[in-house]
């Protein structure tokens, strides 16, 4: 399955480094190539021994060997390998992934590596949720890296909950599922709509709401593993995903995402709807600052372009169209009517209603409503895991 593969891996210290020795196990027991680098305080954990031996390659530290001056080329090791895992990622490399520090080998691999980068994570409880850790995963899948989604279980400190890496069995899948399924939707092109829009009120001011963008970004990822190009038409937010397969388009008001999401779709094979667009824009929005000089200001809205209804009326029988609706009541129902009357062929229903599903949280809840009618509900998990479900959903329908 993986033969011909070279992946290069990096453990960091952290005591699930016991588990990469089952990782290396499988990925050459399937055929690959596995290089390993280690940092200095992960062979306080597992020996360089052992991993060279399951690797059948020298196990790399430091920047060259002490004993003939031969030098580790993180260069090359980046040229080398078809994927970098980093795994386990403590919070510490991670942070300093997220930041561009380079003072160990692995680091210095990872800032020059040209190819796709699996992360990941294990640490405590506490360490996990701190917002740091939490900011840097995000950054480091702004910078299109896949994260491997940690898992709840008992940790080493004897706390239970989320932190734990995830098993060698289950990132094993991960990989196979990259380079299998990259295939899936080769020569699509799709267009993803994503974050928010801003509706100026004076050239400070504007209507907007609190959508960070991250599902569409995660959208695009999953797009972009199955081996599809993405149109990623974004709102005003930091979830710009980077990949050589994603065209990133910016834009600021529901008028201009109007705008290229017209002009683009009919280049497209799908679109992805995940953006959240204003119902509603100021209708003269004033020219310079609106001073504070009377007690109450009145603004008059009006309706912007309904995108998913420009877009449901050009879809052609050969192309897939994918909407969203946020819901706070009457869920089902208005999902479907927004389904019908938008001439989708599926819709991912959420609420803000629900703990941790909605806008500005790393995680969602949704259902997937078909136009059939048939629903397919899905329990609380990350937004990279819904992202893939969505991806899913799409590729049995092309």
């Amino acid at each position: 399955m993986l033969k011909g593969k070279n992946i290069l891996l990096g453990i960091t210290g952290s005591i699930a480094a016991y588990k990469a020795a089952s990782i290396v196990r499988l990925l050459v027991k399937e055929g690959a190539s596995v290089k390993v680098i280690m940092t200095p305080l992960a062979k306080e954990f597992i020996t360089p021994l052992t991993m060279a031996t399951l690797s059948k390659n020298p196990i790399l530290v430091d920047f060259f060997n002490p004993e003939n001056g031969d030098w580790n080329s993180h260069v090359d090791l980046g040229l080398w390998a078809d994927l970098y895992l980093i795994a386990p990622a403590s919070a510490n490399t991670m942070a300093k992934m997220a930041s561009g520090v380079a003072d160990n080998l692995l680091l210095t691999s990872y800032l020059s590596a040209r190819c796709p980068v699996m992360v990941a994570p294990a640490m405590d409880l506490d360490m996990f949720q701190h917002p740091t850790t939490q900011k840097n995963i995000e950054v480091l899948k702004g910078y299109g890296n896949i994260i491997i989604e940690a898992t709840t279980g008992e940790l080493a400190s004897g706390l239970s909950g989320k932190g734990r890496m995830e098993e060698p069995e289950k990132i094993f899948d991960a990989i196979s599922l990259f380079f299998t399924g990259n295939e899936t939707l080769k020569g699509k092109l799709v267009m993803v709509t994503s974050g928010p829009t801003h509706e100026p009120i004076d050239p400070i001011r504007f209507i907007g709401n609190r959508s960070s963008g991250l599902m569409g970004a995660s959208i695009a990822h999953s797009l972009v593993q199955r081996g599809a190009k993405v149109l990623f038409v974004t709102g005003p937010s930091n979830q710009k995903p980077a990949h050589k397969d994603i065209e990133i388009i910016s834009v600021s008001t529901a008028q201009q995402m109007y705008d290229k999401a017209v002009e683009l779709y009919s280049r497209c094979d799908a679109a992805v709807l995940a953006a959240a667009v204003a119902d509603f824009s100021v209708k003269q929005p004033e020219n310079q600052k609106i001073k504070r000089e009377n007690a109450s200001l009145m603004l008059e809205l009006v309706p912007t372009q309904d995108i998913a209804k420009e877009l449901g009326k050009m879809k052609s029988k050969e192309q897939l169209l994918v909407g969203f609706a946020l819901e706070t009541q009457n869920q089902q129902e208005n999902a479907m009517r927004k389904l019908k009357t938008k001439n989708f062929d599926f819709i991912v229903l959420n609420s803000p209603n629900d703990e941790g599903a909605g806008f500005d949280v790393l995680t969602n809840k949704v259902t997937i409503i078909h136009s059939n009618g048939n629903e397919v509900p899905y329990p609380l998990k990350s937004k990279a895991r819904i992202a893939d479900d969505i991806v899913n959903e799409l590729v049995k329908l092309f």
